[in-house]
């Protein structure tokens, strides 16, 4: 895994390391997956942002226990400029591309692959589907990967998917300004759909919140794509609920 790092913003001074997965299956070996970050509102600087605090638990999480003391990979999740990318407001809106014709047999089955991941996830964080992508926090959308050079000018590896957030803030009349964020996956649908479900399944992890990877191929957020991609592991939970029980600055108001 490659590491690229980003800058935020001049006013904030502050960095994130942006990570670069490379998917080494068996069907389709020359295929990447990325995490990116997009630019914060301008208005944000050190004095305006909020006093990073944890938020209570969904019930979901709340309720979860492990007991076959399985453990975690929390160590390998990496905070953001502004904390843990966690959802205060539940349910979490989730919007996914629609195919754009009904006879598409190739977009309807990346539909349906992609919407059996987000009710795998919604077990244990409140989803809603929604049917416009601006009222959405999570934004699911097809995505055929342009072809990149490298400097030395080789072929890149092609991309199945893409997943990135951004920072905004979200007032409503009377209320406190919120610092909030937004995500955007981007899968493609040039895959078989046991694949697609199962990158689909990855990177929702990502949005949820794990923004990293684990180094256990029988976790969904391994590192790697594997020839049988794993169901949601009590790992990949586990380290869900210890990322929402940590300090962010998402979800509060600004100062």
């Amino acid at each position: 895994m490659r590491i690229r790092a980003q800058r935020l913003l001049a006013t904030l001074g502050l960095a994130i390391s942006v990570g670069l997965l490379v998917l080494l299956t068996h069907i389709h070996p020359s295929t990447t997956q990325e995490l990116t970050l997009h630019e914060a509102p301008a208005t944000l600087t050190p004095a305006t942002l909020p006093v990073p605090q944890p938020h209570p638990l969904p019930p979901e999480l709340a309720q979860w226990q492990d007991s076959t003391n399985s453990g975690d990979y929390f160590d390998q999740v990496q905070p953001t400029p502004v904390g843990y990318l966690v959802w205060s407001q539940f349910p979490v809106r989730v919007y996914v591309e629609l195919a754009v014709q009904n006879n598409d047999e190739q977009a309807q089955r990346w539909v349906k692959a992609v919407l059996l991941a987000v009710q795998e996830w919604s077990v244990y964080l409140p989803l809603v589907l929604v049917e416009q992508p601006t009222a959405a926090d999570i934004v699911i959308v097809q995505w055929y990967s342009p072809l990149r050079l490298s400097p030395s000018g080789e072929l890149q590896r092609m991309r199945t998917a893409e997943t990135s957030y951004e920072l905004y803030i979200s007032h409503v009349k009377d209320t406190p300004a919120i610092l909030s964020h937004r995500c955007t996956i981007k899968l493609s649908p040039r895959q078989i759909v046991p694949y697609i479900q199962a990158t689909a399944r990855h990177e929702l992890g990502h949005a949820l919140g794990i923004w990293g990877h684990s180094p256990v191929a029988t976790d969904v957020m391994y590192f790697s794509q594997v020839r049988n991609p794993p169901p949601i592991s009590t790992r990949d939970i586990n380290t869900l609920k210890r990322v929402y029980e940590q300090a962010t600055r998402l979800g509060w108001p600004l100062r």
